[in-house]
């Protein structure tokens, strides 16, 4: 089993109140869709095979750090889900994959019914998953305002959107680029 697979894994084993319904959904994504193997884009992020699972899990993984330290109050399985199921709407449908394999790597699949990401995430998670309004919000604004969308709810965001939409700009800009953190020394400028 693969470092990726045993985090998965994992992941799956804090879901325990939902476990029926959650299981259920993840035998759907994992048997009828492009779920585990999908990329995360064709140009921005994880644009390999596995990316969009790779995403994910790092974005659960970094969620739940978040929660511990700021939020321990949320629950782990609503972190979970949220963090696994943001951008499950990049799967398409199980007749109209998002993104088809091409000799160059993956290209965009126009033969399908267009929706934002979110909107389909949300849509799919709900038919198998109850949602609370907060968890509902969370993957339907995770992108935070780097969607114009999404700018009528600034500072009204609950802080499990928000945790959210940190943990998903961290992993993708910090921890899948590599970029290093190096320490800030100028606290003070000297004139």
């Amino acid at each position: 089993m693969t470092e990726l697979e045993k985090e998965y894994e994992e992941l799956k084993t804090k879901v325990i109140e939902r476990k029926k319904e959650f299981d259920q959904f993840i035998q759907f994504l994992e048997t009828k869709t492009t779920w585990l193997d999908a990329p995360a884009s064709v140009r921005y992020h994880m644009s390999v095979e596995k990316g969009l699972l790779m995403h994910s899990v790092g974005v659960a993984k970094t969620l739940l750090k978040l929660r511990e330290l700021l939020a321990p109050a949320l629950s782990e399985e609503s972190c979970v889900i949220v963090a696994l199921f943001h951008d499950v709407g990049k799967i398409g449908m199980p007749w109209a994959p998002r993104y088809k394999k091409t000799k160059d790597g993956y290209a965009y699949n126009t033969d399908q019914v267009e929706m934002s990401i979110a909107n389909r995430s949300l849509y799919l998670v709900t038919k198998y998953i109850p949602l609370s309004d907060e968890e509902a919000q969370a993957i339907l604004y995770h992108d935070g305002q780097y969607i114009v969308e999404n700018k009528f709810i600034a500072h009204r965001e609950c802080p499990l959107t928000l945790l959210l939409t940190f943990a998903d700009t961290w992993t993708a800009a910090v921890l899948e680029e590599g970029r290093e953190i190096k320490e800030n020394k100028n606290y003070f400028r000297k004139e």
